[in-house]
């Protein structure tokens, strides 16, 4: 059962970000948080100081023991309470001032699932494999969903209400394929705009390692199989 180190204040938008081991990143992620954004720091089984400093730089703390990036989201989900939700990873690789080009669409009514389109701002910020890896998936939901979407950004915005009616199951890495292929299944209007993407602080657990990368892989083909087009 996720616990929270503190309440919720009121605020336009709360900012999910799942972490493990980012106490190097965190000082920056938060100093950069946009004004009206309140940020969920879910703990996901971290071995470093994430959560002390997390709570340090005045953000709220949940610990989710289950591991997996769609445990950590959806635990920072059910302890929000603004209208709307935006999710970014916690590593540093975001610049959060550009967070507003993906909340405020959502914000405005204008779209009901935005992504982070990523535009790497050096060779080192997305590794090669990493980058064939996310064309073809990009490929794959623009042949099942018809879809103009290039990249299954991390950076993303949705209204909370709207998430939950999704009722996603994945707890891994499927969890952001399964938010839009169900978003569309569900005639959300799915849209994205770019952002930049710098070199993380730290080693990705994901993207950063082949053996990484290989599972989110399975984990998204096997999403694509499961969800009827």
């Amino acid at each position: 059962m996720p616990k929270s180190s503190q309440p919720t204040p009121a605020a336009p938008i709360d900012l999910i970000l799942p972490c493990l081991n980012e106490a190097r990143a965190l000082p920056g992620v938060l100093g950069s948080l946009p004004p009206g954004v309140h940020a969920i720091v879910v703990d996901n089984g971290s071995t470093d100081s994430s959560a002390e400093v997390a709570r340090a730089s005045g953000a709220q703390v949940i610990v989710e023991s289950r591991r997996g990036f769609g445990a950590a989201v959806q635990a920072g989900v059910m302890a929000a309470t603004a209208e709307v939700v935006a999710i970014c990873d916690a590593d540093g690789s975001f610049d959060l001032a550009e967070l507003g080009r993906v909340s405020g669409p959502v914000l405005a009514g204008e779209a009901d699932l935005m992504l982070g389109r990523r535009r790497a701002t050096n060779l080192r910020a997305w590794p090669v494999h990493a980058r064939i890896a996310n064309r073809v998936l990009s490929g794959l939901i623009r042949v099942r969903t018809g879809l103009e979407l290039h990249d299954l950004g991390p950076m993303r915005a949705i209204r909370r209400a709207a998430l939950l009616d999704l009722h996603l199951h994945d707890r891994r890495s499927g969890y952001p394929l399964e938010m839009v292929l169900r978003a569309h299944l569900a005639g959300l209007r799915v849209d994205e705009v770019p952002v930049s993407y710098r070199p993380r602080t730290g080693r990705s657990k994901v993207t950063g390692t082949l053996k990484g990368t290989l599972t989110a892989i399975a984990d998204m083909t096997r999403m694509i199989k499961e969800i009827p087009s």
